[in-house]
């Protein structure tokens, strides 16, 4: 176990224990005589004291005049916890030094804000302070029996903070590689420097577990990002006791948020492979090398036959939304994943078709209500099914053959007027979701296959456009509108013309229950009426400056 200053430190199970104040030793510029303020000392859970940082330094400055009293006030008491145990001295110097530190302070001195129970002094403030000097803050810690220590560490940070560690010559060197290098190159060594630390409370943290027994117990309860620091401390150090706790420790908790990624991260920057990291990486890779596609066509008909309609809307929800932010199927329809997706856009359809004969049948309508509320069911289940198909499909740029495949359903729609629109309307969205795709690009289809397209499903997806305004909330009319007027004006212009003349003829009787497609039409007007003369004014032009 770890001790401190002329005592052995007793495990502390409280995340932050405030023990007795300790002295807080400075030497002054001007040889007078040194003033001594009490500092409180942390405690954390692995039993290591925590090494003040430069910030907490300075902010100790700040509050000097906040929690001044004048000379001759209350001494600080004793905390209850130092009456159970006594603490090491860890002692604090302030003194002129080459490295310079990254703020100037205004006082000849600076101390630790008090714990809680305890009153400071009152400071002394210099008048006018001294800069010629750089300040640098020393800090000592000692670990186990320090009658019997015989080596010191002087760890130098960045931060302007230096480390005095008072250790022991054969636990730091069967422990790690890095000292039992400095010690074996000559004798006898009494003093070890490590200058430019980045991570001063860290390599302090990490040699005091060199006087562990279970280290891996020590991390328990850490966070995963300190655990990282004291890995990559411990693999600077060639200390493999420490290195296996922390990897089996990580293997082990969870890893929340940005966690996973600092983790892969850094055990990937591990210069030795002999520390066993293949359970963590199995965590998020798999020894597969083909793509998994097997899984992800069970995951669709998981989710296409479930019974239950909350958890299947929030998993088609949530499948789509994944499938979005991973665009890496992108090599149209001769994927494997893009195959499951059409085996399973033909199977809704084949159950669509059925479903529909079932519903037109006349003896459908003798059925009880019961009956017929099974089958509607199924239609709009089914229905459903494809359009988050469909949606699939296009967010892949792979919606050709499905484009293809809905405009031959000739007999799918000849039944559609049959079936009551509360039931049917979901194929209708299937249709508008397809005209986006032709008219944003996302589909490519032939000529013949976006003529066909429009003559088979135009008039069914017109027939439920009231409905579809009204009783889907997510009915983007803007954008429907959109696409099919793009779709339409992809054809030759004789097509066009007599599309949209049959739209106008609806429109002028209906109004805002069916498409408004006045965008398309202003574009084929000028197609029909005003480009005819403008290129025959241009060829004449041209013709009289050849002539």
């Amino acid at each position: 176990m770890i001790a401190g200053v002329g005592c052995a430190i007793v495990p502390i199970i409280r995340l932050l224990l405030k023990t007795s104040m300790e002295e807080f030793r400075f030497g002054r510029l001007d040889g007078q005589p040194a003033k001594i303020r009490n500092v409180p000392i942390a405690v954390t859970p692995e039993g290591f004291w925590c090494c003040p940082s430069q910030a907490i330094l300075q902010k100790s400055m700040k509050n000097q005049n906040q929690h001044a009293r004048p000379k001759g006030g209350a001494s600080p008491s004793v905390s209850k916890a130092s009456s159970v145990q006594r603490t090491p001295t860890i002692s604090l110097e302030k003194r002129t030094h080459s490295t310079p530190t990254r703020s100037r302070t205004n006082s000849d001195e600076q101390v630790l804000p008090p714990a809680d129970d305890a009153v400071p002094d009152q400071p002394k403030v210099s008048p006018v302070p001294d800069k010629r000097h750089n300040k640098q803050h020393k800090i000592s810690v000692g670990f186990g029996q320090l009658h019997t220590s015989d080596l010191k560490v002087m760890l130098y940070g960045r931060e302007g903070v230096a480390v005095k560690m008072i250790v022991h010559k054969n636990i730091l060197a069967e422990n790690s590689t890095f000292f039992a290098d400095k010690l074996s190159r000559q004798s006898p060594v009494s003093c070890i420097e490590v200058s430019d630390c980045e991570d001063v409370e860290i390599f302090v943290e990490t040699v005091g577990l060199m006087y562990c027994k279970d280290v891996k117990q020590r991390l328990i309860k850490q966070a995963v990002a300190r655990v990282l620091r004291i890995l990559k401390v411990a693999e600077s150090l060639g200390f493999p006791t420490c290195i296996m706790s922390c990897l089996n420790y990580l293997e082990a908790v969870p890893w929340v948020g940005d966690e996973e990624e600092n983790v892969l991260s850094s055990i990937r920057q591990l210069h030795c492979e002999n520390y066993g990291v293949s359970p963590l990486l199995k965590r998020v890779a798999s020894d597969l090398t083909n793509p998994p596609s097997d899984t992800l066509a069970h995951i669709i008909e998981l989710v296409l036959k479930s019974s239950d309609d909350r958890g299947r809307r929030e998993m088609k929800s949530l499948v789509l939304k994944l499938l979005k932010e991973n665009n890496i199927w992108t090599n149209g329809s001769s994927d494997s994943c893009v195959v499951t997706f059409y085996s399973s856009c033909r199977n809704c359809l084949e159950s669509l078709s059925n479903l529909f004969r079932q519903a037109s049948e006349p003896e459908f309508s003798e059925q009880s209500s019961d009956s017929k509320e099974v089958i509607f069911r199924q239609i709009t289940l089914e229905a459903d099914n494809l359009l988050w198909l469909a949606e699939i499909l296009a967010d892949r740029n792979a919606a050709d053959e499905l484009t293809s495949i809905w405009a031959s359903q000739g007999e799918l729609a000849k039944l559609h007027c049959r079936i009551p629109v509360m039931h049917r309307h979901l194929i209708s969205c299937v249709t508008a979701r397809l005209f986006v795709a032709v008219g944003k690009g996302e589909a490519l289809p032939s000529k013949e296959t976006r003529q066909l397209l429009l003559d088979v499903w135009l008039q069914p997806l017109m027939d439920d456009y009231n409905w579809l305004q009204h009783g889907c909330r997510w009915f983007d009319r803007k954008v429907i509108e959109e696409g099919i007027g793009q779709t339409i004006l992809t054809l030759p212009l004789e097509d066009q013309q007599s599309i949209l003349l049959t739209w106008l003829g609806r429109f002028l009787k209906v109004g805002d229950s069916c498409p408004n497609l006045q965008r398309a039409f202003e574009v084929w007007w000028r197609r029909t009426f005003v480009r005819p003369y403008t290129d025959q004014q241009a060829s004449s032009s041209s013709q009289s400056r050849w002539s």
